[in-house]
């Protein structure tokens, strides 16, 4: 339990080396869990970009249904127009605030090419965020955390940037002492969940949306000031169905090339939506109670929960 499938092996040593240290881990995982050095590179451009009346920040956790909410919100944006929502992959489509990769564009520099209004996804804490971002904000918060914290040890070994996780044992300790990129769960889903109290920010649930779908797609155009008609709004729930959005290679990262990901993990990573509680098939009794402790102890005396199965 919690090894990588058989002739799947994604060691540190037989990574780009372009992107590891010596030790095989992006140097911003070693200090501060990938929030302030990414910071301290991309401070200037990041400060330069000019944030739009009309853009629209996207704001989750990793691996906590980015792609589908940006499906969504992408879909929105263009009245369910299949054409205009397939044109390019969704990472190029919804770009990336903070990403920076070897050989492809900055998040910066494929935003400052998009015309407004544009979607901009990131990961950030709400303290790293510029006051321009405040004009409009969709908080997506994610599924279980079991769930969160399985799909990010397989997006560990997928994505090569990131250090080899180990057995899923080990990465549940990693994860729960906040040694991920983004650091602590807990502090992201909660500084998010205060911020809702003063700015113009939507604070979606993610269990919410998985059960009703329309619903969850009619607060969002509520929020945006939008109406469409039902065959708009059909055409809306369909593509960005789980089973629609699992036909089309440009609504996950099946188009970045194999030196960045290794894509026999994806079906363990992307496209979740309506299936979560896989977790239960991997994690032991003792590691889900192990974690459930730790997820009581740094969630007391907050009024935000996850919608928790045993």
């Amino acid at each position: 339990m919690g090894h990588r499938p058989a002739g799947t092996g994604n060691t540190s040593a037989a990574r780009d080396p372009g992107w590891t240290s010596p030790d095989g881990a992006l140097p911003w995982t070693r200090s501060r869990h990938g929030i302030q050095p990414v910071l301290r590179t991309w401070r200037l451009p990041v400060e330069a970009f000019q944030v739009r009346p009309a853009d629209l920040l996207i704001a989750t956790n990793p691996k906590s249904g980015t792609t589908w909410l940006s499906k969504i919100l992408d879909e929105i944006y263009h009245d369910g127009d299949v054409e205009k929502c397939q044109w390019d992959a969704i990472v190029n489509r919804v770009p990336f605030l903070e990403r920076k990769a070897p050989k492809m564009s900055s998040g910066i520099e494929m935003l400052e090419k998009t015309l407004s209004p544009q979607l901009v996804k990131t990961h950030l804490l709400v303290q790293l965020l510029l006051t321009s971002f405040w004009d409009k904000n969709c908080h997506l918060h994610g599924p279980q955390p079991q769930d969160v914290i399985f799909s990010h040890y397989y997006f560990y070994q997928m994505a090569k940037m990131h250090p080899d996780p180990s057995t899923l044992g080990e990465f549940l300790e990693t994860f729960m002492v906040g040694k991920v990129a983004y650091g602590s769960l807990y502090k992201h889903v909660q500084c998010w969940w205060e911020k809702k109290q003063e700015e113009q920010l939507l604070y979606l649930f993610y269990e919410d949306m998985k059960k009703d779908p329309r619903q969850g797609v009619q607060k969002i155009l509520h929020f945006l000031g939008k109406e469409v008609v039902e065959g708009t709004m059909a055409r809306m729930l369909h593509h960005t169905s789980l089973q629609e959005m699992r036909k089309n290679p440009a609504a996950d990262y099946e188009t970045m090339p194999t030196t960045l990901m290794d894509h026999r993990f994806a079906p363990l990573v992307f496209l979740p939506p309506g299936i979560t509680g896989d977790w239960k098939n991997h994690f032991t009794v003792a590691q889900n109670k192990h974690f459930d402790q730790h997820y009581q102890e740094h969630m007391a005396g907050s009024n935000l929960d996850f919608q928790m199965e045993a």
